[in-house]
């Protein structure tokens, strides 16, 4: 993924932790990344995976995105988060699910009612 722009807070924290961004750089995404082991693909279903496991939001805001990039759908996306909701409690699904939305639907209203509640 060298080619990847680097994240908000990649840039962000490039001056005050410059040694976790050369590894974050160097190591996880010059090397982990790069391993002919897993595709890119399944590295971020994988990843995606452990961040809303772990309920890591804004990691997640970023690696939704790499997701995407992968070729991982939106289908696929909201399938490992309704899948997790089980595992990893569905506090850690909804909200990730909302981060999810933000990043793949970025003007979409979210104030309005997306579904009917039942009575």
């Amino acid at each position: 993924m060298p080619d990847t722009p680097p994240s908000r807070g990649r840039t962000q924290l490039r001056s005050f932790a410059p040694e976790l961004i050369a590894l974050t750089d160097e190591v996880l995404f010059g090397r982990v990344w790069e391993r002919e082991e897993l595709s890119p693909r399944d590295r971020s279903l994988i990843t995606v995976a452990a961040l809303v496991t772990l309920g890591r939001e804004e990691q997640l805001r970023n690696h939704t995105r790499r997701a995407l990039d992968n070729g991982v759908t939106r289908e696929e996306l909201v399938e490992v988060v309704t899948h997790l909701a089980f595992y990893a409690g569905w506090p850690a699904a909804m909200a990730s699910a909302m981060v999810m939305r933000a990043v793949i639907e970025p003007d979409a209203d979210t104030d309005a009612p997306t579904t009917e509640v039942p009575k």
